[in-house]
Order: structure tokens, then sequence, then C-alpha cells
């Protein structure tokens, strides 16, 4: 099977090419000779490395494409010109990819492409699932449901359209956890406000797995929830990786501290979203790590 790859080289990207190593890659990249020094461990002599779209005319050639290309959502506050590269690297690249499907006589059978729990914005303690509907102003939400709209112009009876609603992405050497970890390790780790808030996590190794599994899966279309099946609260999370981690867990974050530090970005840490992998489950996708104490444990154990 051909696969064209965008993201590849990101966080979640270089985990999901160790599971793709039986597949011939198409990777999408803006610098071929740093893609590979990066792949350098994971490129098995299965991956074409291309620095444009601009080279195609169509998709044809490929059986299934996997986009995650993105700006980092949370490196940097939410500035009028962070907002505008979050939304262009994610819209633009999508359009570019739908075009070229749309022009295919034989388009790919799949196309896979990112979104975040974002879509949902801040729903308290409410559990929910992909079925939820959602319709507000907030930035996060404005980039999905974009993001969304158009991916999903590429859906036809040649070519099924799955999103990936991303929840927090949990692994050694990146992510969300890389930036939490210094102060845990310093005995300075605690809850965020009132640490309530849900906080929607998966493994990266159940991340890779399970896009896998949609690419594999032929009924398999339409937005999923990539978030483990039990949400923590952040008090809960935070609880968790102190233990995890063997140190002590007394402190917190004032909330207006995290909105001084973070200002509109804030939302990321602050809002509650308890939702559910209904449909993954529901397809038969059985998650290794669904429970977070053992997930941090993992990780911990594994960066060591």
């Amino acid at each position: 099977m051909n696969l064209l790859v965008t993201g590849g080289t990101g966080f979640i990207g270089k985990e999901l090419l160790k599971h793709l190593t039986t597949y011939s890659i198409t990777l999408l990249t803006r610098d071929e000779q740093t893609a590979r020094q990066t792949l350098h461990h994971t490129d098995c002599g299965n991956i074409r490395y291309v620095n444009s779209l601009s080279g195609f005319d169509d998709l044809n050639e490929f059986d299934a494409i996997i986009n995650l290309a993105g700006e980092p959502i949370a490196d940097k506050r939410w500035s009028e010109a962070q907002k505008k590269r979050i939304c262009e690297s994610r819209w633009k690249t999508t359009e570019t990819l739908v075009e070229l499907i749309n022009a295919s006589n034989e388009p790919p059978t799949v196309f896979i492409s990112g979104s975040a729990v974002g879509y949902y914005g801040d729903q308290q303690d409410h559990p929910f699932d992909e079925s939820l509907h959602v319709s507000q102003d907030s930035f996060a939400h404005h980039v999905c449901e974009r993001w969304e709209q158009i991916a999903l112009r590429a859906q036809s009876e040649q070519t099924r359209v799955c999103l990936l609603r991303t929840g927090v992405v949990l692994g050694g050497g990146g992510g969300a956890l890389a930036k939490m970890m210094l102060p845990y390790k310093l005995g300075l780790g605690g809850p965020i406000g009132n640490g309530q808030q849900y906080m929607p996590w998966i493994h990266i190794l159940d991340m890779a797995r399970a896009i896998v599994y949609l690419l594999e899966t032929e009924h398999a279309s339409g937005p999923y929830n990539f978030c483990a099946p039990h949400a923590v609260t952040n008090a809960n999370f935070s609880k968790a990786l102190a233990s995890a981690l063997h140190r002590p867990h007394f402190l917190m974050t004032p909330k207006w501290a995290i909105k001084l530090a973070m200002g509109e970005s804030s939302c990321l840490l602050l809002d509650s979203t308890r939702a559910k992998p209904k449909k993954l489950t529901e397809i038969g996708f059985n998650f290794s790590f669904p429970h977070v104490d053992s997930a941090l444990i993992n990780i911990v154990a594994n960066c060591r």
C-alpha cells in the first residue's frame, strides 16, 4: 500500500511511522535533510521525501493519505500572527490535498485528517461522544470546525474521510508531557486552578495504533475522538503524574496565573472536555493504556 503522509516529523508522526514500516511512504516535508536526520532510526528504506505538492496533478498513485500537518497549537501565545499560522498551516495543506484527491480518477480510498477535541470547547463535567454538535465562537473550535469542513470535501463513494479529534497526547520525548515534567521532577507539580476540569488524554502508542486501525478498517469514517476511555480531572492527572515520578503533590497553579502567562490559549488547560472514544471502541479498537496511572508509569519508565 502506498501512503502519502504529512506531519511525519512531528511528535505524533514520528511514532506513527514506526507502525508503518511495511507500507511505502511518501513524506511531505519542508526540509528533506532535517527530516532524514529526524527519522534516521525509523526509515527502513520505505520512505520517499518530497518538499512540495506542486509536482502532483492528482493522487492516483496513493492508496491512502494521512494528514497530520500543522503548527503546534500550544507552543506560543495566540497573537493574531500566531493564530494565522495555526490556521493556515492546517487549512492550506488540507485544502491542497482535497483538491488533488478530487482531481484523481482513482483517488485514495481513505483520507485521514487531523483535528482536535478543541472542536467541543468547554463542556464542564458532562460526558459526551462524537455525536455532540457544537456551535461556538472560540478560536479552538473555529480552527477545528473549518479544518474538518475542508477535509470532508474529499468524501465520496471512492474515498472515505476519517477525522482525528485528538486529546492531549502523552509520550516521552515531546508533546505536552515534556513541558509538564520539570516542575513535577522538582517537586513543584500540582493541579491547575481548582483541578476539576476534565482532561481528555491518550497514550502516544494508542494514538499511532488507532490511526493504523482506521487506515485498515474499511467501514470507518467520520469524526473519531482520539482519547482514552477514562478521562480524568486535572487534579487526578496531576496526582498520577506526581506518583509516577515519585514526587510530592501539594502545590497548585492559580487560574489567574495561567491566564496571565498564556492569554487566550489558557483555554487549552482550563476548559473541561470529558470526551469519550465511543466510535473507536464500537469498531473494535482496544486501548493498550485505558487508564492514566498505568500510562504515565509506562512513559516515565521508558524515559529513564
